[in-house]
C-alpha cells in the first residue's frame, strides 16, 4: 500500500504501518494533553493504543496463517487508523476453508482475552470488565478491547469477518456467487444502520466512516465476485485485444504521445526486434514526459514487470496476475508469437456483455 513504512518480516510476511497511523498517534498523545492529562498520562494512553493495535496485527496474523495451511499466501499486512488489513492473495472458494480462515482472526483476539482474564485472576483475584477505555487498570482494558474488536468483527456486515462467516454458511446451499450477493446485501443494511446511528443518534463521525466503509467493501466485494464467475471457464484468447498498436524500444516518447491520441489504447507493448521487451503504461509514459521529455526512448520508461500471459491461459489466472502485479495490461502470446493484449478494461467489459446476455435468457 502507498505511503506505507515497513515494520519488519514476520512469519514470511511483511508488516507495514499507513503514515495516517502515526497521525493517530500524535493526535491521541496532544488530546490527552489537551483535556488536562500530563506527559505521563498521554504517553500511557498511547502505549495502550500501540498494545492495541499489536492485537490487531495478531488478529490479521490469524487470517494470514490459517489461509497459509490452504496454500494461500499474504501478500502482506497493513495497520491503518481504523484497523488492520491482510492481503490474502484470494480467500478460499470452499467454504469450510473460508469458514476458518473468517473464524481465526476474532479467535486469536478471544485467546489474547482469555490470556489476560487468567492474569488478572492470578495477580488481583478479579478480573473487571472496563468499559472506559481511557481510564481504568490497563491490562483490564486491553482484556475489554479484545472482546469488543472480536464480537465487532463477528457482526454480519460484508466484508467484515462475519460477514464472510455468512457467506460461508450460506454458500454450502446457494453457491458462492448468491452467497455473496446476500452477504453484500446484509453488509450494506447493516452500514446504513451504522451510518444512521451514528449520525442522527450519538453524532460519531467514526461510526459514519466505519459504515461508509463496510458499504463500499461489501459492494467491492460482490462486484469482485460476481466479475470472477463470468470469466471462470474462459481462456486468456476470449477476452484480449486482437487490433492493439506496438512501440518500438528504440521509438521516443513523442511517437508513444502520437499514438495515444490518435485512438483509444492507453498501454502499449513494446517490442525489442521480435520479441516482447516489456510494456508502456499511461501512466509511465506521462511520468517519463515530465522527468525526460518527448525524445527520450520508449525502452527506458517501458514497464518490465507486466510479463506477456499466454493465450490459453485460463482468464481468472491471468486476471489475478494483473491485480497482483498492479497491472492494467499484458501482453499475449501465442507460440511466442505477439497476439494480442489483455486489459482490465477488456475484461470489465466481456463480463459486462455475458450479465447483460444472461438476463436476456431470463
Amino acid at each position: 500500500m502507498k505511503w506505507s513504512l515497513k515494520l519488519g518480516r514476520f512469519a514470511g510476511i511483511d508488516v507495514f504501518v499507513h503514515w495516517t497511523f502515526v497521525l493517530l498517534l500524535g493526535w491521541i498523545f496532544v488530546a490527552q494533553l489537551g483535556a488536562g492529562g500530563d506527559a505521563v498520562t498521554a504517553l500511557r494512553a498511547v502505549a495502550f493504543l500501540l498494545l492495541l493495535f499489536g492485537c490487531v496485527v495478531l488478529h490479521e496474523y490469524g487470517h494470514a496463517l490459517t489461509a497459509r495451511r490452504y496454500g494461500i499466501r499474504t501478500r502482506d499486512i497493513t495497520l491503518l487508523p481504523i484497523g488492520g488489513v491482510a492481503r490474502l492473495e484470494r480467500m478460499p472458494e470452499n467454504p469450510r476453508q473460508e469458514l476458518w480462515v473468517s473464524l481465526a482472526g476474532p479467535a486469536v483476539n478471544l485467546a489474547i482475552a482469555a490470556a489476560l482474564f487468567v492474569a488478572l485472576l492470578v495477580v488481583h483475584g478479579r478480573a473487571p470488565i472496563e468499559t472506559d477505555l481511557l481510564r481504568g487498570d490497563f491490562v483490564a482494558r486491553l482484556m475489554s478491547v479484545n472482546v469488543f474488536l472480536a464480537l465487532f468483527n463477528l457482526l454480519p456486515a460484508f466484508p467484515m469477518d462475519g460477514g464472510r462467516v455468512l457467506r460461508a454458511v450460506l454458500a454450502s446451499r446457494l453457491g458462492r456467487r448468491r452467497a455473496t450477493q446476500v452477504a453484500a446485501n446484509v453488509g450494506q443494511a447493516m452500514a446504513i444502520l451504522f451510518g444512521a446511528f451514528g449520525f442522527f443518534v450519538v453524532g460519531n463521525p467514526f461510526l459514519i466512516f466505519i459504515a461508509i466503509f463496510v458499504y463500499l467493501g461489501a459492494q467491492g466485494e460482490a462486484q469482485m465476485v460476481e466479475l470472477t464467475s463470468f470469466i471462470r471457464g474462459l481462456e486468456v484468447r476470449d477476452a484480449m485485444q486482437t487490433r492493439f498498436r506496438t512501440l518500438s524500444a528504440t521509438d521516443a516518447l513523442g511517437v508513444a504521445v502520437d499514438q495515444l491520441l490518435a485512438g483509444s489504447q492507453q498501454d502499449f507493448p513494446v517490442l525489442d526486434g521480435t520479441n516482447v521487451a516489456g510494456i508502456l503504461r499511461r501512466q509511465d509514459l506521462v511520468k517519463a514526459l515530465s522527468e525526460h521529455g518527448r525524445s527520450a526512448s520508449v525502452g527506458s520508461a517501458m514497464c518490465r514487470e507486466c510479463d506477456p500471459v499466454p493465450a490459453h491461459e485460463p482468464l481468472e489466472r491471468a486476471f489475478e496476475k494483473l491485480q497482483q502485479r498492479g497491472c492494467t495490461a499484458v501482453p499475449v502470446l501465442e507460440d511466442n508469437r505477439l497476439v494480442g493484449l489483455l486489459t482490465l478494461e477488456n475484461i470489465s467489459e466481456l463480463v459486462m456483455v455475458n450479465s447483460a446476455l444472461e438476463k436476456n435468457s431470463r
